[in-house]
């Protein structure tokens, strides 16, 4: 949520911040983190121990230009919640 700036208006975000409240977890969910190397988007291991984590439970459209070489996008934009997809089953989307 952090790294997407554009298209949130406030009743979504005030959504999004309800139900993390009640998604809050000890640990990082995710298994491809922490990243090898400190970038502007990764974070360090110890620097992980300051997030606050949530399990993934919201699925969120996001539009953006291109993936980077890093795995990361690039010009992201918020479009809207999906309440049609369960996050578990949630995995990006590869162009063939």
């Amino acid at each position: 949520m952090s790294e997407i700036a554009i298209g949130w208006c406030t009743s979504t975000l005030n959504l999004v911040l309800k139900a993390g409240r009640k998604a809050g977890v000890s640990s990082c969910p995710f298994a491809n983190l922490p990243e090898k190397k400190r970038t502007q988007w990764a974070l360090t291991k110890e620097e992980m121990k300051n997030c606050v984590w949530l399990k993934p439970e919201l699925v969120a459209q996001i539009e953006f230009t291109e993936w980077t070489p890093d795995g990361h996008l690039r010009h992201s934009k918020f479009v809207g919640l999906r309440d049609d997809k369960d996050a578990k089953k949630v995995v990006r989307e590869i162009e063939d």
